[in-house]
């Protein structure tokens, strides 16, 4: 019998689309390793068991479901839309390039700009087998530079939509995007499914050149039948700053890796991540932040709501190479539980090998504020709607600090509808 590996890699023979010395690295690794299991160490708390009952297929085309698609930018402001349906680029449903934007697609080849970066951003290790399956087979995905000097004025919103059919689908997509010298945009990644059940293993790299400046926000709100697997890896040269947004309301098991390098002196990275789960759902947030050089800084707040048997898992590891003097890394992960069935892993690491720096982790779970809960209560407002308020601001903290104020009202209202959807007297 075929374990999930070969079903795999079944699905998607022949649709790898990176050079060939790289996929065949990459493929021999994985037949190595096989799946993640929780014998290794960062998927201690997060196991893939969900794989074993799917009966999925790589997915086709489709243009079922499509005519309502998300966007956080509002009615009639200046956008730029990319949409992929089931891995396939939907040309009639994306919107015209502005000037200073360059895209192509991996499936038409790797054009000679972007042959520096795809594939060498991202590093693999022992514990990334999902990401080696990404490199060997992965045969479409969105390659984005912007152009030096240029200040995007419209966001890149990409769409990433699973429609199912008759099997689960079953998608890898591979982007890249270049930001090259003093370079400036906003990346919104719509992560969406349809239908039934469906497995994306997806993986994007980015490149921040001297100076450049790129808000990237992702948005996952799969269906409660999705597997969701993504590795971003990011390296930031001198004077670069990338942030990160990600909003995790969707999916039944979703894992977000993020590894950022800060490679050139006065590099700044900012990780914000705000989650909210019920029923069953299981989230898994896995951070590496790497300072290469001196003068870098870095700052990670994570927070949490978890509702239901629902299950968060947050690991982040911030890691300073010697002769890195001088760096500032601070790191922050709070959760609520809002039933005693709910559960919250986390696992804050700071690993330092040079000696004039500030680092700090700190890790909290606890319960809703029982004197703010009774205050609200005390004015008028019901149960549900006292704890909902509470939930809210909590959370959406995250995404007001975050800097970007004319995305900020959508980001919210997509929150709230997650907090309406939330059964019992959990909101």
């Amino acid at each position: 019998m075929k374990d999930s590996s070969d079903i795999l890699l079944t699905a998607f023979e022949g649709q790898g689309a990176l050079p060939q010395e790289l996929r065949d690295q990459a493929l021999e690794r994985f037949k190595a390793t096989g799946l993640p299991t929780r014998r290794m160490e960062s998927w201690k708390f997060t196991h893939l068991r969900a794989l074993e009952g799917f009966d999925f297929a790589a997915a086709k085309e489709t243009h079922a479901g499509t005519d309502r698609l998300p966007s956080l930018v509002g009615q009639g402001a200046a956008r730029c839309r990319l949409v992929f349906v089931n891995g396939v680029f939907e040309a009639e449903l994306s919107d015209s390039l502005p000037e200073g934007l360059s895209f192509e697609r991996l499936s038409q080849g790797v054009p000679g700009w972007a042959e520096d970066h795809l594939g060498r951003i991202a590093e693999a290790d022992a514990e990334s087998p999902l990401l080696d399956l990404n490199t060997a087979l992965a045969g479409e995905g969105p390659l984005l530079r912007v152009e030096r000097g240029r200040k995007l004025n419209a966001p890149i919103e990409l769409v990433l939509l699973d429609a199912s059919g008759e099997k689960a689908a079953a998608t890898q997509w591979r982007g890249l995007l270049v930001m090259e010298e003093n370079s400036e945009a906003t990346l919104i990644e719509h992560h969406i499914s349809q239908g039934g059940a469906s497995f994306t293993n997806g993986a994007l790299e980015i490149s921040l050149g001297q100076g450049a400046r790129l808000k990237h926000i992702r948005n996952q709100q799969k269906n409660r039948e999705a597997l969701i697997l993504t590795n971003t890896q990011v390296r930031v040269a001198r004077d670069a700053d990338y942030r990160a947004l990600l909003l995790v309301l969707g999916g039944a098991v979703a894992r977000e890796d993020y590894k950022i390098r800060l490679v050139g002196q006065g590099a700044h990275c900012g990780l914000n991540a705000s989650y909210l789960l019920d029923g069953e759902q299981h989230s898994d947030i896995t951070t590496v932040v790497e300072h290469l050089a001196p003068h870098t800084t870095c700052d990670e707040a994570i927070k949490g709501a978890l509702d239901g048997k629902s299950r968060g898992v947050f690991q982040g590891l911030i890691k300073v190479a010697r002769d890195s003097q001088q760096i500032e890394g601070n790191q922050s992960h709070r959760a609520l539980l809002l039933s005693g069935d709910a559960e919250v892993d986390a696992k804050p690491e700071l690993e330092i090998y040079a000696d004039d720096v500030k680092c700090s982790h700190g890790a909290t779970v606890g319960e809703l504020d029982r004197e703010a809960l009774f205050y609200l209560r005390s004015r008028g407002l019901p149960l549900r709607d006292a704890r909902r308020l509470l939930i809210g601001s909590f959370l959406t903290d995250v995404i007001e600090s975050f800097g970007a104020e004319d995305l900020t009202p959508a980001l919210v209202a997509a929150l709230d509808d997650k907090l309406d959807s939330l059964a019992g007297d959990g909101a």
